[in-house]
């Protein structure tokens, strides 16, 4: 018996839940389009999930089938019951409007000739409906927190913008746009609309109320894009060169760029080398998260403890500007992100290449940085899923410091993941020497240890994200070598992306504005560090087992297999070649040999030396034992192809790549 035949026994049984189930599979089977029409019908009005009928009935009429009896269906159960707020909202709109300057048309159209029809489809956003055309157009989130396109690319003239219909952009671009008042200059926000219609449809469901009170903005219908730049000296008789500069105020300042640590040794410091000295950021180089967390502790503890304006300067007379403490003091309901917004305005090195007289707001650059970045997978066999565990994500997605902050761009640079791997154990033998070196002067100095870097590295997706993770709604990977290979092609669809101006100061690599070398990296643009292999640190065998069980971020990221031969993987070989990490445990058994060695030490049983060696070798080989079962146990459940999901239980999709900008390529693309 058919799925449909199903579902309607059951339906007229009065088995509602069942019946909505054997509809959902006829669905799901490839029923017709009257089966499918019955289906929806029944879901909706049985009180099932309202957005599977929802769906297929709006399917099914862009397909010009039964529109006659859908349409109907549609505005009584989702159109009526919210079209007098749709309409109320116009009205507003319109009233609010009609009263503003800056808007040279007023003759709008009433409600019921709007060209579309906005039905609500969830809390967030709406379908769509042309009249004309017959259709439903795709699910529209006005609030979207998404800047979809670089308005700022180009800061000579004053902001113009065509067709910008999101709630979230125009707070966005009124927001960060400069009053002219505040820059001494004609810096209004122009924006286009090419046709009048369209403009007013939209009122239905945008917000003008609080976007208007500067009156910041103009409105340029169609033909009035001639207008653009008005001269409001002449026009309206401002001469805002009168009007002195005006220091960024530390509220002005609401949108952060996050450049993320996806793992070790991704070319992190090179990105915060190339956008130091921007003239519309506040950078600084990587900081310690646990640090940034400390330091705003501190200074939130030294304001809410001072008595008065002149107690709090004082405190504070290491920043130099008593102005900006005041401010600070003053701030009602005062946040973690207003200090660190002040904290930025009144560093010399994140201010080194600011632009002050600039158009726009400048946006805080900051990459929190982790000494350590332990990964590991929850694993569901049941479920066939695994969940990331990475404690300082979460640390971050869950910090105030960052969500207090109204509009977030991310990006994470990545590098090729065995070379990557390779300099991270470069770079923890040489801190584990470092160390030794100090005991020396100190017995109790804390040791460093190479650690099992290679399950790290596997169990790390952190390039994968819940769509609807605030932090990662507007999120690239840019690969290092890009970066570094075609620098201008990358980091001008980067800036593009963060809604920057790609500028003079991105052709260089600096701090604080300064020329700058990391010992062990290659200065600047130089692409030595993209052919490195490190072949003292990782083996073949290693870079095996890398390129495998990340061979799904190796295709969607570009990176072409350099040792991975396509040959399909059991539990026997990846034994063989878990048996062949022999670099990376040369490594461990040296630095976690001095450990043992310190454990021995501790002992209080005095036995001779001789009789000490062999219980220091059998710790450290019943460590390195365990480290080798536990990476057999990790193959055979990642053998398992398990989902990834979020602790919400939601699918983590890739983060997409930023793709340069192919017109400016100097070199073909890194494979």
């Amino acid at each position: 018996m058919e799925a449909i035949e199903i579902a309607r026994r059951l339906a007229g049984l009065g088995d509602a839940e069942e019946a909505r189930n054997a509809y959902n599979l006829a669905i799901h089977q490839g029923a017709g389009p009257a089966e499918v029409l019955e289906a929806a019908v029944y879901i909706l009005r049985s009180g099932g999930d309202y957005k599977v009928s929802y769906t297929h009935l709006c399917r099914l009429y862009n397909q010009g089938h039964f529109q006659q009896q859908i349409l109907p269906i549609l505005v009584e159960a989702f159109y009526e019951p919210n079209v007098q707020e749709l309409q109320n909202r116009y009205e507003r709109n319109c009233r609010l409007l009609k009263k503003y300057p800056y808007l040279f048309r007023k003759d709008f159209l009433p409600f019921d000739e709007l060209p579309v029809c906005f039905f609500p489809y969830d809390d967030d956003g709406y379908l769509p409906f042309y009249p004309d055309r017959q259709r439903f157009g795709d699910y529209i989130n006005f609030k979207n927190p998404v800047v979809s396109r670089n308005f700022f690319h180009d800061l000579e003239k004053p902001i113009l913008a065509d067709d910008v219909y999101s709630q979230y952009e125009l707070e966005y671009l009124n927001d960060n746009v400069r009053r002219s008042e505040d820059v001494g200059r004609e810096n209004h926000l122009y924006l286009h609309y090419a046709d009048w219609a369209s403009f007013c449809a939209h009122l239905q469901c945008l917000d003008f109320h609080r976007l208007l009170k500067d009156e910041k903005m103009v409105f340029l219908i169609g033909g009035e894009i001639e207008r653009y730049p008005i001269d409001f000296k002449a026009e309206y008789g401002v001469d805002y060169s009168r009007f002195p500069l005006k220091p960024v105020g530390i509220r002005e300042v609401n949108r952060l760029i996050w450049h993320t640590q996806l793992s070790y040794h991704n070319g992190g410091d090179f990105f915060n080398e190339v956008f130091d000295a921007h003239p519309n950021l506040l950078v600084l180089p990587s900081v310690l998260m646990d640090s940034i967390v400390q330091d705003v502790a501190d200074y939130e503890a030294r304001l809410n403890s001072a008595q008065s304006v002149r107690q709090a300067q004082e405190r504070f007379a290491e920043w130099g500007n008593p102005k900006r403490i005041e401010e600070l003091y003053r701030l009602k309901g005062r946040t973690s992100k207003d200090i660190i917004a002040a904290v930025y305005l009144e560093n010399p090195t994140a201010t080194a290449g600011l632009d002050r007289a600039s158009r726009i707001v400048p946006a805080v650059f900051v990459q929190p940085h982790f000494t350590k970045m332990p990964a590991g997978l929850e694993i569901n066999t049941e479920k066939g899923c695994a969940m990331l565990n990475m404690p300082t994500y979460e640390e971050i997605k869950n910090s105030p410091l960052l969500l207090g902050f109204k509009y977030i761009k991310t990006f994470s640079p990545m590098r090729r993941f065995t070379t990557s791997h390779g300099a991270s154990v470069r770079f923890m033998y040489q801190s584990a020497l470092q160390a030794e070196r100090k005991e020396g002067e100190d017995p109790t100095a804390p040791k460093t240890i190479v650690n099992d870097a290679i399950s790290e590295r596997i169990f790390n997706r952190s390039f994968m994200a819940d769509p609807e993770d605030r932090l990662f709604k507007d999120s690239v990977v840019v690969r290092f070598e890009d970066g570094k290979l075609n620098p201008k092609a990358t980091f001008t669809a980067l800036a593009a992306f963060l809604d920057l101006p790609y500028t003079e100061s991105m052709t260089e690599c600096t701090e604080g504005g300064k020329e700058t070398y990391t010992p062990g990296n290659a200065r600047g643009f130089d692409p030595e560090t993209v052919y490195r292999t490190y072949d003292e640190f990782v083996n073949d065998d290693e870079r095996y087992f890398i390129e495998y069980f990340l061979r799904d971020a190796y295709e969607y990221y570009g990176y072409g297999f350099h040792y991975y031969d396509g040959a399909p993987m059991d539990e026997a070989r990846a034994k063989e070649l878990i048996q062949g990490f022999t670099t990376i445990n040369s490594y461990m058994r040296r630095t976690w040999g001095k450990v043992f060695d310190l454990v021995e030490a501790t002992l209080e049983n005095e036995t001779l030396e001789w009789e000490k060696k062999p219980l220091r070798d059998e710790m450290l080989e019943n460590y390195m034992k365990a480290c080798d079962e536990n990476r057999l146990k990790n193959t055979r459940i990642l053998l398992k192809g398990l989902r990834f999901v979020s602790k919400s239980g939601q699918p983590l999709r890739m983060i997409k790549r930023l793709e340069p900008d192919p017109a400016l390529l100097e070199r073909p693309l890194y494979h």
